[in-house]
């Protein structure tokens, strides 16, 4: 069991390896990090989304190689879809290969957070 309802990352119908999604620009609409990705799925009018924003934007400003990258639930249904996303906001830590690590949804603490990106650096 994992804190502050951290899961391992779920198979999902896109790109696999070892059994876990992998997740790359093309889905992701950007770069992915060096190391580790912070990935968020928000929505227009959620307002722990805006608060998960700082707190995702803080901790990759804190580690080297770790990108904040947030994407539209609206815009991409078909990755929610994909992976299971219910709710915003949802936030998936990638390793440096893509493969989702953790996830969660709801708004995470900042030692949460960073707790988890630990299981993918």
């Amino acid at each position: 069991m994992y804190p502050y309802g951290w899961r391992r990352g779920e198979h999902a119908v896109l790109g696999q390896d070892d059994g876990r999604a992998v997740l790359g620009a093309a889905e992701l609409g950007e770069e992915p990090g060096e190391r580790a990705s912070l990935v968020q799925f928000s929505s227009a009018f959620c307002q722990p989304c805006r608060a998960t924003r700082r707190i995702l934007a803080d901790v990759a400003a804190m580690v080297e190689g770790v990108a904040h990258i947030e994407i539209d639930a609206e815009d991409r249904l078909d990755l929610m879809r994909a992976l299971g996303i219910e709710k915003t906001p949802t936030v998936l830590v990638l390793d440096a290969a893509g493969r989702i690590v953790r996830r969660a949804a709801g708004m995470p603490r900042k030692v949460d957070v960073i707790a988890a990106l630990g299981a993918a650096v």
